[in-house]
């Protein structure tokens, strides 16, 4: 036997209300007052209460489903955004739709799926906004938040302070005596590889000192582990990478060359992942708060949708997090 699903009516009776006003309560209604609607919320959270999704887009002509347009899920930093974007999602009743774009394929396209799947709106991801330059985006009729790009009247924009974080990052190893800071860059055409790297120029310019030729990777800690090489040759005894993969892949690389962490190369990374912290030696890095930042893109997006709230610029802070990978210049040979 299959159980009854719980009914407004249901619902209505044990609040002791009636069901339009229940039918206010799931809808979202301001005409309920607070006593009332959290006597209902009570009710509803008792009996297991909850709203029919496909009755309610026909009450509202909202699906309550956002969509994610994402160019890949093979990195930490963007498995981790879809993690707290779902989670956000869900916590705001939205259920969430995912598309993630081949290396050819326009972000109209994904619009287009998502609109045909009845997104109320949706969230653009780190590498798929440069995609956003020159897209007609208003052709879907999509609202849309995105992560991680400049500031653009068209939709609201959610960014992490990547050049403050890279500047602590610098500001932290020419602290501890060293001559200067080598980099290693995110990849090109990517906002948050831009600024991180801006911030690390800004950093060794107001301190007088040198700024190397950097050294480029694709966020991966393969390509971290082939720019070790470069660096040591050119003598680096700082590293300020670019994510905490490519730090990884250098800490390897420094490692397999015979040399010493900290004691002959300090090495910085961006992110803060899970394992940082169990890294050999434990990672210096600057922390990305992808909770933050996928509840501020949620809330954003929700917030446009439900209330018609413009669009809005927000910045989410970093911070600097000292483990053994960092320490003083050791003094030349």
């Amino acid at each position: 036997m299959v159980d009854r699903r719980v009914s407004m009516a249901d619902v209505a009776e044990r609040a002791g209300v009636s069901g339009q006003t229940v039918s206010r309560v799931v809808n979202g209604s301001p005409r309920v007052d607070p006593d009332t609607r959290a006597r209902v919320e009570a009710a509803m959270a008792a009996l297991g209460y909850r709203p029919h999704r496909a009755a309610r887009a026909l009450r509202t002509g909202r699906t309550q489903t956002l969509g994610l347009v994402v160019s890949t899920l093979a990195s930490v930093g963007n498995s981790r955004m879809l993690q707290a974007v779902a989670d956000a999602a869900a916590s705001r009743g939205y259920a969430l739709t995912v598309v993630t774009l081949g290396p050819d394929a326009s972000v109209a396209d994904a619009f287009e799926r998502l609109a045909e799947q009845g997104v109320d709106g949706a969230i653009v991801l780190n590498e798929a906004t440069e995609r956003l330059r020159g897209a007609d985006v208003r052709a879907a009729g999509l609202r849309l938040v995105v992560v991680d790009s400049p500031r653009d009247d068209r939709f609201g924009v959610v960014v992490t302070d990547h050049a403050a974080g890279a500047e602590s990052a610098v500001r932290h190893l020419l602290d501890m005596g060293h001559p200067t800071v080598h980099h290693l860059a995110g990849p090109a055409g990517s906002f948050a590889a831009a600024e991180r790297e801006r911030g690390w120029r800004a950093a060794l310019d107001a301190a007088g000192a040198r700024v190397p030729d950097l050294v480029r990777g694709d966020w991966t800690s393969a390509s971290g582990w082939g720019a070790a090489s470069t660096l040591l040759t050119a003598g680096a005894t700082a590293v300020f990478a670019a994510n905490d993969q490519m730090a990884l892949g250098l800490l390897r690389g420094i490692a397999e060359a015979g040399r010493d962490v900290p004691g002959e190369v300090s090495v910085v990374g961006f992110d803060d992942v899970a394992d940082a912290a169990d890294y050999r030696p434990p990672l210096t890095t600057v922390h990305q708060d992808f909770d933050a930042l996928g509840a501020r893109a949620v809330a954003a997006l929700v917030d446009g949708i439900e209330a018609g709230a413009p669009a809005a610029f927000e910045t989410v802070p970093t911070r600097l997090v000292v483990r053994a990978s960092t320490g003083p210049s050791a003094p030349a040979r």
